[in-house]
């Protein structure tokens, strides 16, 4: 671990924006570096619900180096992220090094797409269910780690997930001190 650690949220359109705000303001607290990248550059992204996020950078301009890679979901920011040759080779690049990849709702479509994580413990969104069943172990937990693998399975489950992310890169201890004050019900472990 790092002194300071780092994320890359990945932000495609048509993405869940509870999935990418919550995610990139839990991690923030929780004093990781966050980098929003877009991937289709910097220009502000559409999401789902209509909500209009604007990159810190452009997914191609931003290095390898992070501790985390963040996927929000969203059925067509899945896509996104599935069809994506940069989002691919940072996924698979990221898999060979060991670091943490934490993807919610429809996003670990893109694992399958990209090749990773392949027999992984995982649960996703039930509508893309089917569509990874071949592809990995399945979970109905809201949230599942496996190794260095992170899911979750959509905008309810965003805060444990941010949380659990927290936690992986930094401490229990930090989690619930990020968790305490957001006055979030339950425990997350």
């Amino acid at each position: 671990m790092s002194d300071k650690p780092t994320a890359l949220v990945v932000l495609a359109p048509g993405a869940e924006e509870m999935e990418a705000v919550i995610s990139i303001d839990v991690l923030r607290r929780g004093g990781i570096d966050v980098t929003v990248a877009g991937v289709s550059g910097d220009e502000p992204v559409r999401c789902s619900r209509g909500v209009v996020i604007t990159p810190d950078a452009a997914l191609q301009n931003v290095g390898d180096d992070f501790d985390v890679l963040v996927l929000p979901g969203g059925a067509e920011g899945a896509r996104q992220l599935a069809m994506s040759d940069a989002v691919g080779e940072r996924l698979r690049k990221h898999e060979a090094a060991g670091k943490w990849v934490a993807a919610i709702c429809a996003a670990p479509i893109a694992l399958k797409s990209h090749g990773v994580f392949q027999g992984r413990r995982m649960t996703r969104h039930p509508s893309v269910r089917s569509m990874l069943e071949d592809w990995c172990e399945y979970s109905d937990h809201p949230l599942e780690a496996d190794g260095k693998l992170i899911t979750s399975r959509g905008p309810g489950t965003a805060f444990p997930f941010a949380l659990r992310v927290v936690g992986a890169l930094t401490s229990a201890e930090r989690m619930a001190e990020v968790r305490a004050p957001m006055m979030f019900p339950v425990q997350v472990s």
